[in-house]
């Protein structure tokens, strides 16, 4: 993001450019058109994130770029192929920059953004996490200087940490780190309520996985050349490092659902989250030239898709708890929802244990749940299975029933449950 200049992106004549921060040669083929197409394809939301250290003119020329209809701007978009305003609503204000230099930027150019388009939202670098801390609360002085002008605060944080030697997690190192996602999310929200703004701003996690992405010897302020026998041994390394399968196991899946989990219990403050990366590196999708292979926590992100109800229905969890060195969590994490009659419920039921077997109990308000019910069940024949190209389906959902006998039904180990329930 630091190094990116929108203007060279766009149009027929494309300016390539050397990215110090990753060591490659950004040919720009990939600009603001195709970004937009690409959203349109997949129905999404474009969600674009400015330069941190641009101008405040370079911001809200590219708002006017995308979203006015006239001016030099929107006829140089024209130009270049698009009459109609692309109505980008989602900008943010530069990545992960928290300095007082960079909260003045983030004042001056949401303002500047605003007064193009009103009806654009605005975020910023709001706090980051550490790897086994919970994060960094707000900076009050941003929210004092910029708070008025934003719509959102953008929290990113990745669980497991990064080495010059890909480090190598098991699954329990993995699957205890799944409550820290809701103590950073708590954090976030009480900066907010002390600064008197949590009404008025939103949260974006807008950059979160589990894994920290893997490139030893970057990022850096300059590179004197990108032929330079290192530069590409290390590109090299970073690429293969994060390709390898095996690191993508059941922990990634079920960290995944727990993240979800704490973003549904707070979805009155967190109504952006957001993947990162989304294809390779540490994605949910692996693609190769002979297709694709959708890791474990693909089908995680699929099953809460498309399968819970629009709903969030307050849940309390008591369960036993699950140690490993350190770190302890709850053996059982679960979500309610249901449809707006309140007839149609879809429970999503996480049992984090490695090996065990675990009795769940169900209430749904003062009755037992009973009965046998459609569910969908991921999990592995081991915590650390994984999807490969030679195997991409060893971890994948399976269409199952599940029974409750005075409302407690059996979890199999290291899954993922959604158990769907119809009122009468």
């Amino acid at each position: 993001v630091d190094c990116y200049n929108w203007q060279k992106g766009v149009g027929e004549k494309r300016q390539p450019y050397g990215d110090p921060r990753w060591g490659v040669i950004e040919p720009n083929t990939f600009g603001t058109h195709e970004f937009i197409e690409l959203c349109r394809r997949l129905e999404a939301e474009p969600y674009i994130c400015h330069n941190g250290l641009s101008g405040i003119e370079e911001m809200a020329a590219w708002v006017e770029y995308c979203n006015a209809t006239e001016g030099i701007f929107a006829e140089m978009r024209e130009e270049n192929g698009q009459p109609e305003s692309f109505n980008v609503r989602f900008w943010s204000v530069g990545n992960e920059r928290y300095d007082t230099a960079y909260i003045h930027r983030v004042r001056d150019g949401a303002k500047a953004m605003k007064q193009v388009d009103p009806d654009v939202l605005v975020t910023c670098a709001g706090s980051q996490g550490g790897m086994k801390s919970v994060g960094f609360q707000v900076s009050p002085y941003l929210l004092e200087t910029a708070g008025d002008y934003l719509d959102y605060i953008s929290m990113h944080n990745y669980w497991l940490p990064r080495g010059d030697q890909l480090p190598r997690y098991d699954y329990l190192h993995a699957i205890t780190r799944s409550e820290f996602p809701e103590a950073y999310i708590s954090l976030v929200i009480n900066s907010l309520e002390d600064a008197g703004m949590r009404d008025e701003l939103k949260i974006a996690f807008d950059e979160w996985n589990l894994r920290a992405w893997q490139h030893p010897g970057f990022p850096r302020n300059a590179v004197e050349d990108y032929e330079d026998p290192e530069i590409l041994k290390l590109v090299e390394q970073r690429i293969k490092g994060n390709e390898l399968a095996d690191q993508y196991t059941m922990g990634d899946a079920l960290f995944a659902a727990s993240f979800f989990n704490a973003c549904l219990r707070h979805s009155g403050d967190v109504t952006m989250a957001n993947i990162a990366p989304l294809v390779n590196t540490r994605g949910p999708l692996f693609v190769h030239p002979g297709g694709i292979v959708r890791r474990t926590h693909f089908h995680t992100m699929a099953m809460y898709a498309n399968e819970l109800e629009d709903k969030v229905v307050e849940t309390q969890v008591t369960s036993g708890k699950l140690t490993h060195e350190m770190d302890t969590v709850d053996v059982i994490d679960a979500i309610a929802t249901s449809d707006e009659n309140g007839k149609e419920w879809s429970i999503a039921l996480i049992n984090r244990h490695p090996s065990d077997q675990v009795d769940c109990t169900v209430i749904m308000g003062e009755l037992p749940l009973n009965g046998t019910y459609r569910a969908t069940v991921l999990n592995g024949d081991s915590p650390d299975a994984y999807n490969d190209i030679g195997n991409p389906d060893r971890v994948k959902p399976e269409v199952a029933e599940l029974t409750f006998r005075k409302g407690t039904a059996d979890l199999p180990p290291h899954s993922l449950t959604i158990v769907h329930v119809a009122l009468k």
